[in-house]
């Protein structure tokens, strides 16, 4: 991947971990939760699974293009529709995952998450894993950078 100028993209620093939640002897309603914030493409923690966070996020347009070099990254839609831009050595193909489907992203396939509508996923990603991934297109205002926030922060 490659700036507007045609030399690799640096890597953007993603925001400071969050201090992931323990897990939780409470239930968490996820309904609830998502109504606590308002940022886009921003995942908070809801909980913590061995050595992976469970985020949820709201998503609205597009994301960037990216890669997690070493990891998969899992999506369950809660709400609306998600779509997920493959560039796979096949070719480029776009995936549609209607509420309730979910679907894997395999590691170092590079992918670009977007729902023109709107929706609201859940991610289970291992902890400290960027929301930009390892490598990716230059990064637009309306997404952030960040390897997840706690529910109350922000």
């Amino acid at each position: 991947m490659t700036t507007e100028s045609g030399r690799p993209a640096a890597a953007q620093a993603p925001a400071p971990a969050a201090q992931a939640p323990a897990p939780s002897s409470l239930p968490v309603l996820l309904s609830t939760a998502l109504t606590t914030f308002d940022d886009l493409w921003s995942p908070r923690i809801v909980t913590r699974v061995n050595d992976y966070d469970v985020r949820i996020a709201k998503v609205e347009g597009e994301h960037v293009w990216h890669v997690h070099d070493s990891t998969d990254e899992f999506f369950l839609v809660l709400d609306g529709e998600l779509a997920i831009a493959l560039r796979e050595e096949s070719g480029e193909r776009t995936v549609t995952l209607p509420k309730g489907a979910v679907f894997t992203v395999p590691r170092g396939t590079e992918h670009k998450p977007l729902a023109p509508g709107g929706a609201s996923i859940l991610l289970l990603e291992p902890t400290g894993t960027s929301t930009v991934g390892d490598r990716h297109d230059p990064v637009p205002a309306h997404v952030d950078a960040t390897t997840g926030h706690a529910l109350d922060e922000r």
